[in-house]
């Protein structure tokens, strides 16, 4: 206890006294979580803090500006809030604090320890929003990525640097995919951001994760789903600027951010809140565009030769895969992993519907024989799963497709292949040279 307060104590003396005035203003509406100030104004995305009755303060953030007055949204509850509030500014606006001090914690969309750590003690800003770089300042992806998910890894081959979504409804396997790659994928770095989640799957994956050789690589930034839409926002614009910041150091990343559809809803909740009007399927244009420039900010850096390698869980509302998400998302990615509910339905782990998947960049990676093969076993796959009906029927007379034959043939060794038991992994080595024994002669 001592030591802690001799931490806090230090940090005081090392932390940077502002010398001017402080900015104050008074709270003269309030709608919901939305509040007008005025007498204060400040940037977007600045930070405010507001009085409460019993002489506590909740933080705000500034979303918007109408009549020279500042809109804000809470980051947390309009419970003791009262007409004249004050509001003071705190925080510098625009920037978050990283460092290398998070390896190892679980954080808030604030940068706040929700490990039951001491506070993180980060000396380095970065903008939010992340600094935007030129097309030509972003290196090629031209190394293979070791995931451990086998069927990944022969199939859809990922690349260091690639964006690349998993995309499924409610109960399909997603998280378990995701919590697979997170505790045996190949990185320097892994930065997984829980947004919009339950708060027990936020519990177990720190439970899980966050101990023994793994834990001084990771990161968590978490927010749950009763938290306010700002907040979950900040959390996922907050640990892709910590992936940008471990980049910018030279290393390798992994940026792990479930779900990217939980960030689009916060996003039009934000919009609508604002007034601006739904369009595709109640989805304002700028919660659509939210996602656009999340993605964009990973990739490899050509400058410092670090990369941060994107993989976004994309939930399919009702399964409907033309979903204005789904579609906004696998426009956008290099790539996406869809599960099926019927392989899960089926037992079939990871449930990955391997025809409708994709790595746009596995042609640039792969070794020629590699592709072929992955090539000729994804033929054999869709012409089993298109006949299927017809075979468990017996409707389907040997010989009448060669294709088919061969697929039946190989049935077996196929599943197989496609099946990975829960929490094991497979090297990209051990995955092609498995898919070479399933189809030798490719």
């Amino acid at each position: 206890m001592i030591a802690e307060l001799q931490l806090d104590l230090a940090r005081m003396r090392s932390a940077p006294v502002a010398s001017g005035p402080v900015l104050t203003g008074r709270v003269i509406a309030c709608d919901g979580g939305l509040i007008e100030v005025a007498g204060l104004p400040l940037p977007i995305g600045s930070l405010g803090a507001v009085e409460s009755e019993d002489g506590g303060e909740s933080l705000a953030e500034v979303i918007g500006f109408r009549a020279g007055h500042s809109l804000m949204m809470l980051l947390g509850d309009t419970e003791l809030l009262q007409p004249r509030a004050v509001v003071r500014a705190c925080g510098e606006p625009g920037t978050v604090r990283v460092g290398e001090a998070l390896l190892g914690r679980a954080v808030d969309g604030l940068g706040a320890p929700i490990d039951g750590g001491p506070p993180v003690d980060c000396r380095n800003s970065w903008p939010l929003a992340g600094h935007r770089e030129g097309a030509l300042e972003r290196a090629p992806v031209m190394q293979p990525f070791d995931c451990g998910i086998r069927a990944i890894n022969a199939l859809a081959t990922m690349g260091v640097g690639q964006r690349l979504g998993v995309i499924a409804g409610s109960g399909v396997g997603k998280s378990v995919l995701i919590d697979t790659i997170a505790g045996h994928a190949v990185a320097d770095v892994t930065v997984v951001a829980l947004i919009g989640e339950r708060a027990r799957e936020v519990s177990d994956f720190v439970a899980r994760h966050m101990a023994g050789s793994r834990r001084g690589r990771m990161v968590v930034v978490a927010v749950p789903a009763d938290h306010a839409p700002n907040l979950r926002l900040r959390a996922a614009q907050y640990a892709t600027s910590v992936a940008e910041y471990f980049r910018a150091q030279g290393k390798r990343v992994l940026l792990i951010l479930d779900s990217l559809t939980r960030v689009a809803h916060a996003a039009r909740e934000l919009a609508l809140v604002l007034g601006e009007p739904g369009a595709a399927r109640g989805y304002p244009p700028s919660a659509l565009a939210t996602i656009t420039k999340l993605v964009e900010r990973a990739g490899n850096s050509a400058r410092t030769g670090g990369a941060v390698t994107g993989l976004y869980t994309v939930l399919a509302d009702g399964d409907d895969a033309s979903d204005p998400v789904v579609d906004t998302a696998r426009a956008i990615l290099d790539g996406h992993i869809l599960l099926s509910r019927e392989l899960a339905q089926r037992g079939h782990y990871p449930a990955i519907d391997v025809p409708a998947s994709l790595s746009r960049v596995m042609h640039d990676l792969a070794m020629p024989e590699i592709a072929e093969a992955a090539r000729r076993l994804r033929a054999l796959i869709a012409t089993r799963e298109d006949n299927r009906d017809l075979v468990m029927m017996g409707a389907y007379r040997a010989g009448s497709d060669t294709v088919l034959d061969r697929a039946l043939e190989l049935s077996g060794p196929i599943d197989a292949f496609l099946q990975q038991p829960r929490g094991s992994a497979v090297n990209l080595a051990d995955a092609h040279a498995q898919l070479l024994r399933v189809v030798p002669d490719a």
